[in-house]
């Protein structure tokens, strides 16, 4: 007996493809544009993502020059840049072989006795990054390597990028820094943290807050079972579990990965517990941006799979299209 589909949720749609185009009549899904929400195009090369199956994707630390070079180009991916690591004096990602100085930007700590007429150094940095056409801000926690912010240093820097409307995204990494992140209000982390154990209660408070997680599953242990690996994937378990928002992500530039969707983090958000419409749900949804783009759609040829370990695969079959071009069944 044949076993039926998988129910993929609201956001796919059995389509046909247009007679007029390479593939007349294929039928297969559609769903929105595929997003990878953490890549590093100062790693891989800003022309990278051009012609595969990602329609969106986030740049989490760069130099600003290729920020602003990235966005004056017209097309797709769409790319939603970060601009530099802010980090404390010495902190992470300093002196690493694969962040360039040009690509971090170290902040001393907020003085509270400072004019109020003048700008901190954290508000000087926020609208730097803005100015060059960051969408989002980067801050990097990562107490294992090196000095971290100030709770003070930390809050300056949010305060500051709410006033710009830009969401402000974490690296944590080392004891405490996912506590830190969610009680200076942090918007989405840009890993499932991987160093700790993130309790339960602290889990609540950071998904009654609205916090995103971005998954990065992949790169905890590159295939291999490791110690980070299970603890990640138990800490987004739980936090899914509570209701949290999961982003697909991927860490592109970290390892050897492929240049669109990447089935091995979906097989990782399968593993930690994601449904499949929750799978499609990470995978599509527009953040840092409130809405999707229009004009361009997802299309995977063929039938949906029946099981849900065969998802994954499935999915990295896709292709950016225009939504013209696919007739709904």
């Amino acid at each position: 007996m044949t076993r039926p589909a998988l129910d993929l949720g609201p956001l796919a749609t059995p389509v046909r493809r247009s007679l007029n185009g390479d593939h007349p009549g294929e039928t297969g899904t559609m769903l929105p544009p595929l997003i990878d929400h953490h890549v590093h195009l100062m790693i891989v090369g800003i022309d990278a993502l051009d012609h595969g199956n990602l329609a969106g994707a986030v740049d989490l630390g760069s130099p600003l020059d290729l920020v602003s070079a990235g966005r004056r180009r017209d097309g797709f991916p769409r790319v939603d840049y970060a601009g530099n690591f802010l980090t404390a004096r010495g902190g992470y990602p300093m002196g690493r072989p694969w962040a360039p100085p040009s690509s971090v930007r170290e902040l001393d700590a907020e003085r509270g006795d400072r004019r109020a007429a003048l700008p901190g150094a954290a508000e000087t940095a926020v609208r730097e990054q803005q100015a060059f056409g960051a969408s989002v801000i980067k801050v990097a926690l990562n107490a294992d390597a090196g000095p971290v912010f100030d709770r003070a240093t930390l809050a300056a820097v949010v305060t500051a990028a709410r006033e710009l409307d830009l969401p402000v995204v974490a690296h944590v990494e080392g004891e405490g820094m996912t506590a830190l992140a969610v009680e200076a209000g942090v918007d989405a982390l840009a890993h499932t943290p991987f160093t700790e154990q993130v309790d339960d209660a602290l889990i609540a408070r950071a998904v009654a807050a609205g916090q995103r997680w971005i998954s990065t599953l992949f790169v905890a242990g590159y295939g291999a079972t490791t110690p980070e690996r299970e603890r990640a994937l138990d800490n987004l378990r739980r936090f899914r579990e509570a209701g949290g928002r999961v982003l697909y992500g991927t860490d592109l530039g970290n390892g050897d990965q492929p240049l669109g969707v990447n089935p091995a983090e979906l097989a990782l958000l399968v593993e930690a517990g994601l449904g499949a419409s929750d799978l499609i749900a990470a995978l599509t949804d527009p953040w840092p941006r409130r809405s999707r783009a229009e004009g361009i759609a997802t299309f995977v040829p063929g039938p949906p799979p029946a099981a849900i370990d065969d998802l994954p695969d499935w999915l990295a079959t896709a292709c950016v299209v225009p939504a013209e071009d696919l007739e709904t069944l």
